[in-house]
């Protein structure tokens, strides 16, 4: 691969990775910041912090995110690490950081390590957890140029602390071109953590050979310590481009890391797709929820009278595309007056209310 110029052009798609970023960063801080005594953002392939058009990168990103957040809701300490193995790259964030680090607030520390994230990652991780008594929320982005450098022992390393999560930018493209490649299975088997994604070399469907890769790395993820993992996948025209994943142990999470996703507009050929709903496209303004009447209707049904906490609770998970934000009134109520779901009045004050404790039944 030819050597980067220190800075380079955003590309679309990375536009879109980046508002994912911020828009989620932004429910994130004032939960996270305003409840812990210590919080830790870590950027595992960082770079140089800009692109040649002056768009900022994650680690920037992340920075002006916590900035922008209400002050009052900032107590706890929080600690940045940025992670690039390209030396120059490194060194060009490091001076952008040195800027930085008088506009953020003093319980803010920031390091700028120079090496491969995999081989720096776990000695991060375990020296920031030496330095407290408790286990502190960490958010880790990991976004690779290509699928060296990521192995499911560093993701499993993650997630033994509990209270972490992870963004990872899942190279489709790349893994899919050279997966029949016999030195690049190996990166493959690092990458899964197994070997079980060679089932989709015997394959000849491109539709079941797609579902195997990113099931098999799902079910990675879930092994490794993730309790919610959402996909959602990037198409360029009608081609299927990269997969974000998220994984989470924490329901709300799930839930604003989908809100995140559907604030993303479609731009120019490049568009998210859900996962559970692969037609769905998000950030449009008109949304399509017919598919969500559908899940509820066929997760429900056979339940009986069910309140509506269970109802939200399956919206939020990652058992959906859609987020708590599309239930009530796009959803449910459209429902009721058409009759496909009956409400206890006695567990509501109003029609078309669904307050806690409500009683809903699918017909």
């Amino acid at each position: 691969m030819a050597k980067r110029d220190v800075l380079w052009p955003i590309e679309p798609h990375t536009k879109g990775k980046h508002l994912v970023l911020e828009n989620y960063l932004a429910a994130w801080w004032p939960i996270m910041a305003s409840s812990n005594k210590r919080v830790l953002f870590i950027d595992g392939f960082a770079g140089p912090g800009k692109y040649s058009g002056e768009e900022d990168g994650s680690p920037i990103i992340a920075m002006r995110s916590l900035l922008n957040s209400p002050r009052r809701m900032l107590r706890s300490h929080v600690q940045f690490r940025f992670i690039e193995a390209d030396s120059t790259s490194a060194e060009h964030l490091k001076s952008l950081c040195e800027r930085w680090k008088e506009s953020l607030p003093p319980n803010c520390g920031l390091q700028v390590i120079p090496g491969a994230f995999d081989e720096h990652l776990t000695s991060v991780m375990d020296d920031l957890e030496k330095q407290s008594t408790a286990l502190d929320p960490a958010f880790v982005m990991i976004d690779p140029f290509g699928v060296s450098g990521t192995p499911m022992s560093v993701v499993r390393r993650i997630f033994k602390n509990p209270r972490s999560e992870v963004l990872i930018t899942y190279m489709y493209e790349y893994i899919n071109r050279f997966k029949s490649t016999y030195s690049f299975e190996h990166k493959l088997d690092e990458l899964y953590g197994c070997a079980n994604w060679r089932q989709a070399l015997e394959e000849i469907d491109p539709a079941r050979r797609d579902r195997i890769l990113f099931d098999v790395y799902e079910k990675q993820l879930r092994a490794a310590g993730a309790r919610y993992v959402l996909r959602f996948n990037l198409f360029k025209g009608g081609r299927l481009f990269y997969a974000l994943f998220f994984g989470t142990q924490d329901l709300t999470g799930c839930d604003k890391m989908k809100q995140a996703m559907w604030k993303v507009a479609p731009d120019g050929d490049f568009a998210f797709h859900g996962y559970h709903t692969e037609q769905l496209t998000l950030g449009l303004e008109t949304v399509d929820f017919v598919p969500l009447m559908n899940e509820l209707s066929g997760r429900f049904r056979n339940s009986g009278w069910v309140k509506i906490e269970e109802i939200e609770n399956f919206v939020r998970s990652d058992e959906t595309d859609y987020h708590s934000g599309h239930l009530k009134v796009k959803t449910l109520r459209p429902m009721e007056s058409e009759g496909t779901i009956l409400v206890d009045e006695k567990t509501r004050r109003r029609k078309f209310a669904y307050t806690p404790g409500t009683r809903i039944r699918f017909v």
